[in-house]
């Protein structure tokens, strides 16, 4: 293969007519100059000069290889450079993945702060709950993925993956505007065991822990519709058709009261997972601006919601959940909201 610095030797020994003018130019010397030229024409096979006692001819060879040689040049100078820009992140791509939740709360603000900082970059956004988007972590598809995992609902995470904590959700009791606690400042679940219940679907986490926690009140709660939207969820509280618990980034707006959990405050971790090894320098920006962004809401939710704060002991959870009540409720399903990182959504999938 040609070396790239001979040719650009060459082209400017073309230009100038003499070794030591291309020297010069170049801030080499004379003899730096023959050697390039030697070792070039061995490996072109062909000489590429007609030296004499006081002068080195350029052959028409040498004038065609330089020629040519310089679209090439170009095009290697332009990779350069774009190499670099990769390398500090000035250019280069990011690929993303979140819950619905975080995606439609906390990601669009990290990915504007992202482009303001690089607004070269290409980023990618996809969709997914955490049993979804882990596996593509971990084959690379994916440079980071947010996920969730509540208290009450603890999970494992791979152990080639980095686990940072964004923001823990608070948990809260979501009642209509019209209900008789609804100008409590908390309330006890247990004065909520006799009312219907509105959660996700039964497969979920965030169902798993609100039966956990109603059994630690002493009660199963009767659940009388389910849906892995949270918005129906509100609207279905805002009609007056049951009450729910529902994490912080799920609360929305709307005609519904909510309030604390009184006692322990159960939470819903928000986590960001990357590989150890990645080394894309986008990641580092966006793990950033993800922390900033976790930060804000912890102050709008209160200190109980940071970050640090420790993990809960599982051996207080129950260590079985109650049966659902027999025959069920209702799954209210939500249909065409996106797409998981495989291209699916799981029909079990909390958002």
């Amino acid at each position: 293969m040609l070396n790239p610095i001979h040719l650009r030797t060459l082209q400017e020994c073309v230009r100038t007519g003499s070794f030591a003018e291309a020297g010069r130019a170049l801030g080499y010397t004379a003899s730096a100059v023959s050697q390039q030229m030697a070792l070039l024409e061995r490996a072109v096979g062909a000489p590429l000069f007609e030296r004499s006692a006081r002068s080195a001819r350029c052959t028409a060879l040498a004038s065609r290889l330089a020629e040519r040689s310089r679209d090439a040049l170009g095009a290697l100078q332009s990779l350069e450079r774009e190499v670099r820009a990769m390398v500090s992140g000035e250019e280069g791509s990011l690929r993303l993945a979140g819950f619905a939740t975080a995606n439609a709360r906390i990601l669009p603000g990290v990915l504007a702060s992202v482009i303001e900082q690089r607004p070269h970059a290409e980023l990618q956004l996809d969709e997914g709950e955490p049993d979804e988007v882990v596996d593509s972590v971990l084959d690379g598809v994916l440079d980071a993925a947010v996920v969730f995992e509540y208290d009450l609902d603890p999970r494992q995470w791979p152990t080639d993956l980095r686990v940072d904590e964004v923001v823990s959700e608070p948990l809260r009791l979501v009642l209509p505007g019209s209900h008789r606690l609804a100008g409590a400042a908390e309330i006890s679940l247990h004065e909520l065991a006799d009312e219907p219940w509105i959660c996700t679907r039964r497969d979920t986490a965030g169902a798993r822990s609100l039966v956990r926690l109603a059994a630690a009140s002493g009660f199963v709660p009767r659940i009388t519709f389910r849906s892995n939207d949270y918005s129906v969820i509100r609207d279905l509280v805002a009609r007056g058709m049951g009450v729910a618990m529902l994490p912080g980034l799920a609360l929305g707006t709307g005609s519904v009261r909510v309030t604390r959990i009184a006692g322990r405050q159960p939470q819903r971790r928000v986590r960001a997972l990357y590989r150890k090894e990645n080394t894309n320098p986008l990641l580092p920006i966006a793990l950033d601006c993800l922390h900033r962004a976790g930060s804000e809401l912890a102050v709008l939710w209160g200190p109980d919601t940071a970050a640090h704060h420790p993990e809960p002991d599982p051996r207080e959870l129950p260590a079985e959940v109650p049966p659902s009540p027999p025959g069920g409720p209702p799954d209210l399903r939500w249909h065409g909201v996106g797409t998981g990182a495989s291209g699916t959504r799981d029909s079990g999938a909390e958002r």
